[in-house]
């Protein structure tokens, strides 16, 4: 098989969450463990940092990989979903896991995964692990695919644990409370681990304080502690919430093992951008009229994003919108700009909500605006309907964002 029919294995022959729902996770670590068996273990060969939350792992993830970067450290990032390709899961240092390397991984183990009918997300982690301990890396951050307990990253046994926020999203999966979904990230907390907590909230706090005193593992909470100012190429205001919890993280880290400078944390936040390739956070993908995306999809990602657009200089303002069809879009909807003109429509995935159902959801919160049968139509349109002093936000979804920047590259 060459690259494209190897992710069409991947993608088309095997469950993916990210693409079909609930349906395709899974309860249990059993298949992750007989996978790494089936490799010899490469989790148990490359120190880790393991990073979960409902919102700013990624953004977290990528920090701290570029602060490792910055510090000399030969540095895997393993994330997830990705954007544009497959490959932006597994880095090191920044640079993409090669095509013939997924190629490779792909047809050596074929035969023997589809014996334990392994998920999609089940082949990525082994092939990120596989290339991490193939390539060597001084360490992995390793960011949780959903929830923390049952996730297929949580085999390692991290230098440090870390927990950005909680708040409701994915509910079906994880529980219907705040408390619920907390004992589910919590499930990342390991023994003698120390593990970072980003925020202190009052339902989630006595969950981890307590999974943290049953485990022995020392606890910090990273917004009770005052850190220096630092300039981050990622602009959105949530980001703040991120940098403090990144600082925290590598001012607990084992001094003995890693030598992290202030210098080194500076410069990695302030080069994250340059250094891991992220994207799709407040990002700007054009400037007249400014058009800019972010993957917030859920209702505390969406306030903050709403606070952000409050606060950039614009005329009118055009919302390319797209959500998927298994999202609680009503506390959503609710959260929306009714001054704004919108474009609803469909990210080109199978749990993709269809656009014509979400405008008259929309309509029911007095947002106005046309249904779209894709991402790229919606965005000619709000370009061609835009002035020069207007702002575009293009958002909802993940695959909203991804299929924006796919037609961009185009």
């Amino acid at each position: 098989m060459n690259y494209q029919q190897t992710l069409d294995y991947l993608f088309s022959q095997l469950p993916m969450y990210q693409r079909i729902g609930k349906i395709a996770y899974k309860a249990d670590l059993h298949n992750t463990i007989e996978l790494c068996r089936i490799l010899k273990n490469p989790q148990l060969s490359i120190k880790t940092i393991h990073v979960a939350g409902t919102n700013g792992k990624g953004s977290v993830s990528h920090m701290l990989a570029s602060i490792f970067q910055e510090a000399g450290y030969k540095t895997g990032l393993y994330t997830s979903p990705h954007l544009i390709d497959f490959r932006e899961r597994i880095k090191v240092n920044g640079k993409s896991i090669s095509k013939k390397e997924v190629v490779s991984f792909v047809k050596n183990y074929k035969a023997e995964f589809e014996k334990i009918h392994l998920s999609f997300f089940e082949w990525s982690v082994g092939l990120a692990f596989y290339s991490f301990k193939k390539q060597k890396v001084d360490i992995a951050i390793i960011e949780v695919g959903l929830g923390g307990r049952l996730d297929s990253t949580n085999v390692i046994t991290p230098e440090i644990s870390v927990i950005t926020n909680i708040s409701l999203d994915h509910q079906a999966l994880l529980g219907y409370t705040i408390k619920k979904i907390a004992q589910e990230k919590a499930g990342i907390i390991k023994k003698r681990i120390p593990v970072v907590i980003g925020e202190t909230q009052r339902n989630t706090t006595p969950v981890f304080i307590k999974t943290a005193q049953q485990k022995n593992a020392p606890i910090f909470f990273a917004d009770q502690f005052t850190i220096p100012k630092f300039h981050c190429e990622l602009k959105g205001l949530y980001q703040q919430k991120n940098i403090r919890t990144v600082y925290k993280t590598c001012k607990v880290i084992p001094k003995k093992n890693w030598k992290i400078s202030k210098e080194h944390i500076a410069l990695g936040i302030r080069n994250v951008i340059k250094n891991t390739g992220l994207q799709g956070r407040w990002q700007t993908i054009n400037t007249s009229p400014l058009i800019i995306c972010d993957t917030a999809h859920n209702r505390a990602g969406i306030k903050e994003v709403i606070k952000q657009i409050k606060i950039t200089p614009h005329r009118n303002l055009h919302m390319v919108f797209g959500v998927v069809n298994d999202k609680d879009i009503l506390p959503i909807l609710k959260l929306l700009p009714t001054n704004a003109l919108y474009y609803f429509c469909r990210p080109s995935v199978p749990r993709g909500l269809e656009s014509k159902i979400l405008k008259a959801e929309a309509g029911k919160f007095d947002l106005k605006g046309d249904a779209f049968v894709s991402v790229e139509e919606a965005m000619k349109i709000a370009i061609k309907k835009s002035k020069v002093n207007d702002l575009i936000f293009i958002g909802g979804s993940t695959f909203v964002v991804a299929d924006a920047l796919i037609f961009l590259k185009k």
